[in-house]
């Protein structure tokens, strides 16, 4: 797109396109001369505003209710306002407001419009809203690009969604351990997504067409988490009135998938034990041995090194079922991801609970990407689950999310060198995270030129 020249006589990028549809000719020359950072476009009637809505396509219109032929009224206006939001909705309208006007405002307000200002027109109250307007403009443009960013190339392992180097290097290696037959152990957070890695990496191997099996060892009670396993037959204690395969059994040809592999008992780790090292196993109240080929795949939270310091925790078991051994970033060391899945999870739950929503305020993206997300994914997930259905416009704010901007950071930064490091860092990463990654987008936005800013990643070894 060509550049526009302002009255400074620079050329730049193409300005944003302003319609001013009045029909005071004073006004007109005064609201087109306000501003030299805004493309102005002025007309006086509805069908010049119609034409000029769609040759121009402004981001925003300012609207004085009362055109010709009902220049005392408002209905020509209110049809102008019509023919915006069936034409082009995203537009934002700021309609003029005369006094004694409040019940038109209201109704204005109800039929699309955005805002509206005050007659005898102050300039800078009036530019202020316009900016206003503009930039929500920009955030819900942002907001539709970037959603329908978040499709194939942000999906690893086929359905983990990340765009972090630090993610993509887990799913890579993954990848690369699927084909081979080994236990896998994925170390990470309460709430990193180990089930959903652990789903990619039987999808990548070639047990794909076996059955996935998942069992939370830290979800089900010590006393039955031996009948769950490996299953019982019928009469062998009270209660089971038939004979049960156990999760192992279920997952013959396939992949088990042991979630918080540190919740389960000595005893039991016993008996899972010999069933990796014979591939049989015994029902509870059972005398056959029963061959099963099943690959684990675990996963813990807990400090396994330092339970089995504690003797509780067995070390053979452990060698057992950490052949590979993977360690998951926590949210927070995912730069970039939290406004990515944030995204994903807004878009789903949107049109499941209240299709009005349609993205995120600027505040809300900039809260989304500051906070520390303690319980990662998991977290992310559940609030903003909470904000679509709580959030009264198209836009999710930073109030509905419930989030205060974090400080430990910086307040345990050991030196003032330290502090502005981590300021500099963190800053960096909103911009790249807002802007998707391009470098020119973030260097704009950071006041800074290219270059400096590629210095800057280098120096705190950050990626777009």
């Amino acid at each position: 797109m060509a550049g526009k020249t302002g009255r400074n006589g620079q050329t730049g990028e193409a300005l944003p396109k302003l319609l001013v549809i009045e029909d005071d000719p004073g006004l007109q020359t005064q609201l087109k001369w306000a501003w030299d950072d805004f493309d102005v476009t002025c007309v006086g009637d509805r069908d010049a505003a119609i034409a000029a809505l769609r040759s121009e396509e402004p981001d925003v219109v300012t609207l004085d209710l009362g055109l010709p032929p009902d220049p005392d009224g408002t209905s020509e206006g209110f049809a102008v306002l019509d023919a915006i939001m069936e034409l082009k909705p995203d537009t934002k309208v700021i309609i003029a407001s005369g006094h004694g006007a409040h019940e038109s405002v209201l109704q204005a307000i109800e039929r699309g419009a955005y805002d509206f200002y005050a007659k005898p027109v102050k300039i800078e109250e009036l530019a202020l809203i316009v900016r206003r307007a503009l930039a929500l403009r920009a955030v819900e443009r942002e907001n539709r690009t970037l959603a329908a960013k978040t499709g194939e190339e942000s999906r690893v392992l086929g359905t983990l969604i990340t765009s972090a180097p630090e993610m993509v290097r887990v799913a890579r290696t993954i990848e690369r351990v699927a084909p081979a037959d080994v236990s896998v152990m994925l170390n990470g957070a309460s709430g990193t997504g180990k089930e959903l890695l652990a789903r990619g990496l039987h999808d990548a191997s070639p047990r794909r067409g076996g059955a996935f099996v998942a069992i939370n060892c830290a979800a089900i009670p010590e006393h039955l988490l031996e009948s769950e396993l490996f299953g019982h037959e019928k009469g062998s204690f009270t209660g089971a009135t038939t004979t049960r395969e156990g999760k192992i059994e279920l997952a013959q040809g396939g992949t088990l998938f042991l979630d918080e592999l540190g919740d389960i008992p000595l005893a039991l780790q016993a008996k899972l034990l010999r069933f990796l090292q014979e591939r049989t196993l015994e029902r509870i109240g059972g005398r056959k041995a029963i061959a099963v080929d099943t690959r684990i795949v675990c996963a813990t939270h807990r400090d396994l090194s330092a339970m089995i310091a504690e003797g509780t925790f067995r070390e053979d078991l452990y060698y057992r079922l950490a052949e590979i051994v993977v360690s998951i970033p926590t949210l927070a060391e995912r730069p970039g991801d939290a406004p990515l899945l944030a995204r994903h999870f807004l878009h789903k739950f949107a049109g499941e609970m209240n299709p009005k929503v349609t993205g995120f305020s600027a505040d809300a993206l900039a809260a989304i990407d500051a906070w520390h997300w303690p319980g990662n994914v998991r977290e992310l997930e559940n609030r903003v689950k909470r904000a679509v259905i709580m959030a009264d416009g198209k836009l999710v704010g930073a109030e509905d999310l419930d989030l205060a901007e974090p400080d430990e950071e910086l307040a345990n930064a050991l030196n003032l060198k330290a502090a502005r490091e981590q300021a500099d860092r963190r800053v960096i990463r909103h911009a790249l995270a807002r802007s998707d990654g391009n470098i020119s987008s973030t260097a704009r936005m950071l006041g800074i030129s290219r270059p400096t800013l590629y210095d800057l990643m280098k120096q705190y070894d950050l990626s777009a």
